[in-house]
């Protein structure tokens, strides 16, 4: 058994809550959104807290709620009844976790499936992976519409860049539909050693090289991918057209449906542009290289 303990404060007040209850001896503290106030894409370097942000700690079985809001209120000037309770029993957590995941079709042949689960019959490609540190599982709109682009573009022998790599998820699907090589960039440590672990488990890792950021212009991609987000798209723009080779494809995601004609507008000199993908108010763009 397990006690959760929380308050809706205001951003400005969210740290010093959580450093209290990690004081009181909170096991895990929590932030989430009080008031269904979306961000989607801070500025570089910011960090910004939702302005009814939920706090909660997490507790273990002999703590004593009364007494932790008690000294809560008195140490943050809170009223007592500011504090919600909540009792969480044991559960099978592991098994909790693995029907939440399950095989996702992406495209027409592409299917993604967890390593706890059987493959289903109809598969034709199957990637292996699990929900990990580094984001990208095929779960995401953005992720499952660069998947379903992938499948019906990858050729045998392509070269291919994946900028912001995250899981690997986009490098190594094109690994499995025969592409010679993936290169796959991060700027997160994780990601790149996540993306060399998949492509392991999915048998692809002789044609996959990661590396952090680079200049990566006139290295001549058969196929660019990015799934980021629409500002460092457009700042990247400049040099993904340059790494594209005369005809190459290029998969544009991390796209929120508002923001595709500015990304659009970065890339249509370099690219002829399809029509958007959409799925859930996310766009991914295609394009082919003029």
């Amino acid at each position: 058994m397990w006690h959760e303990i929380s308050a809706v404060v205001a951003a400005h007040s969210a740290d010093s809550v959580g450093d209290a209850l990690s004081e009181r001896g909170a096991l895990a503290v929590t932030l989430a959104d009080a008031a269904d106030q979306p961000i989607f894409e801070p500025a570089p370097g910011d960090t910004p807290l939702w302005q009814a942000t939920c706090v909660t700690g997490l507790f273990n079985a002999e703590a004593d709620f009364e007494s932790l809001a008690q000294s809560l209120s008195a140490g943050l000037g809170l009223e007592h009844g500011h504090w919600r309770h909540r009792v969480i029993q044991d559960r099978a957590w592991e098994r909790t976790w693995m029907e939440r995941f399950k095989p996702i079709k992406c495209g027409t042949r592409l299917w993604v499936v967890p390593s706890h689960h059987e493959v289903p019959d109809e598969a034709d490609v199957v990637l292996r992976l699990d929900p990990g540190l580094a984001f990208g599982t095929g779960s995401h709109p953005t992720t499952a519409l660069c998947l379903k682009a992938i499948d019906s573009l990858v050729q045998p022998g392509w070269r291919v860049l994946d900028y912001g790599c995250g899981s690997g998820v986009l490098a190594i699907a094109a690994l499995k539909f025969g592409a010679e090589s993936a290169l796959a960039i991060d700027i997160d440590a994780q990601a790149l050693l996540a993306s060399e672990d998949n492509a392991r488990r999915n048998e692809v890792a002789k044609g996959l090289e990661t590396s952090i950021p680079k200049d990566v212009a006139n290295l001549d991609f058969d196929l660019v991918l990015a799934n980021i987000l629409a500002g460092p798209l457009v700042q990247l723009a400049p040099m993904l057209t340059a790494a594209a080779r005369p005809g190459a494809k290029l998969v544009l995601s991390g796209i929120l449906e508002s923001q595709i004609d500015m990304v659009d507008a970065a890339y249509k000199d370099g690219f002829v542009m399809s029509e958007p993908m959409l799925q859930d108010g996310w766009a991914c763009l295609v394009g082919a290289r003029r």
